[in-house]
């Protein structure tokens, strides 16, 4: 089975690709759609889009997976803006008609790492070690991309 995990920001989109084979998980593909500050949203949301169909059509995967939006009371504009590249994404999944799924942060931290309130270096580290990286991603928008597709395979319990 191959797994996509995004992680959706309007400036770095992290990406990370997965292929999972019995207990096997291997690094497929992964990196980052990113957009220019200085372009209006709607030319960076049509970026985002046509990089994630572009993926989608390249690694033709079985799944779609996102962290679910947690918004802070402090900072409502943030979440509105990862609403909208969520929608693109989720668009993009709808359209090549790819399963979607999503799981709350304390979940993918658990299933990574055992623990839900487990740091991002945490959680990097132990990305790093299941798929045999020796070097960490250099964007943390990558690892979390990643540790999106591996929770999900631990937490569906993909078999092939």
């Amino acid at each position: 089975m191959i797994i996509l995990g995004l992680d959706p920001a309007l400036c770095i989109t992290g990406y990370g690709v997965i292929q999972v084979k019995g207990s096997l998980i291997a690094l497929c593909e992964a990196g980052i759609i990113k957009t220019s500050a200085k372009d209006p949203a709607p030319m960076r949301l049509d970026k985002i889009y046509r990089g994630v169909i572009k993926l989608i059509e390249d690694t033709k995967p079985d799944c779609l997976v996102l962290e679910k939006i947690y918004s802070h009371y402090r900072h409502p504009a943030t979440s509105y803006v990862l609403g909208q590249a969520r929608g693109v994404i989720c668009l993009a999944a709808a359209e090549k008609n790819i399963p979607f799924f999503e799981y709350a942060a304390t979940r993918i931290k658990k299933a990574i790492v055992g623990k839900g309130l487990a740091s991002k270096s945490q959680v990097q580290r132990m990305v790093a070690g299941t798929l045999g990286l020796k070097n960490l991603p250099g964007y943390m928008d990558v690892t979390d991309a990643l540790a999106l597709a591996i929770a999900h395979s631990y937490i569906a319990k993909v078999k092939i």
